[in-house]
């Protein structure tokens, strides 16, 4: 009978487990959704003054130093994007997603609908989550970011970039998304175009950005899920069809 007993309960057990499974999947994976779990990225080598003058630069057509060293001579090449990496890789725009899916192993998910599922919201700042999105022919770098703006108050910011140029971005709308406890969140925006650089972004504001408060209210132990769809832009489609 006690073998019998605790046999039983291990199958309860694990009935127990795949119920959560089954809810945790129902809600991360609405409508049928792709769920990528992400795990963060934590380093020391983080600088935030690394592209104070992106936006400037790039309207000039000159592509930001995102680096500490001489800048950029070749306006064909690219600094690195990933961020809390001082990399001094450069290279042309079509090479940029090789580089971060070989050197930095950035998974990259296929589809117009995908749930960013971030690990350990826990971690101290600065803490990055990424992942690459490829939809309508495009690639696009979604950046997850654990920050401090203000000693002791850290803030998370979330954005969508283009791996493109800014001509490109516009072209396109992307939508992030918070749904948990009968309480939803929306962010829809145009994504920057990656060689605006992830920081400028940031330090503007231009992005989801969520206080320790409300990123708990939409956690789920130490997790954050984040609903994520792009499409073409109203305005592109208006100038198509005229």
């Amino acid at each position: 009978m006690l073998f019998f007993t605790q046999c039983f309960g291990a199958v309860l057990d694990l009935i127990h487990l795949r119920f959560q499974h089954y809810k945790a999947k129902r809600v991360f994976s609405a409508a049928g959704q792709l769920v990528c779990v992400v795990n963060p990225t934590h380093s020391l080598k983080y600088a935030s003054t690394r592209c104070a003058a992106a936006q400037t630069s790039t309207e000039q057509g000159v592509l930001p130093p995102c680096h500490h060293h001489e800048a950029v001579h070749d306006p064909q090449l690219v600094p690195c994007m990933c961020p809390l990496f001082s990399c001094p890789w450069e290279g042309h725009l079509e090479v940029v997603v090789s580089h971060l899916r070989q050197t930095h192993h950035i998974n990259i998910l296929q589809g117009a609908e995908i749930v960013f599922l971030a690990t350990d919201m826990h971690l101290p700042a600065p803490t990055d989550w990424i992942i690459m999105h490829s939809c309508l022919g495009h690639q696009f770098l979604l950046v997850l970011r654990k920050q401090e703006k203000y000693e002791g108050h850290p803030q998370f910011f979330a954005t969508m970039m283009l791996i493109g140029t800014p001509t490109q971005a516009d072209n396109f709308t992307y939508r992030l998304e918070l749904n948990r406890n009968q309480r939803r969140l929306k962010w829809e925006a145009t994504p920057r175009s990656v060689l605006e650089c992830v920081d400028s972004v940031i330090s503007d504001g231009d992005c989801l950005v969520l206080n320790t408060s409300l990123a708990q209210l939409f956690s789920d132990n130490g997790s954050l899920a984040i609903g994520i769809a792009i499409t073409t832009s109203k305005v592109h489609n208006a100038e198509a069809e005229v």
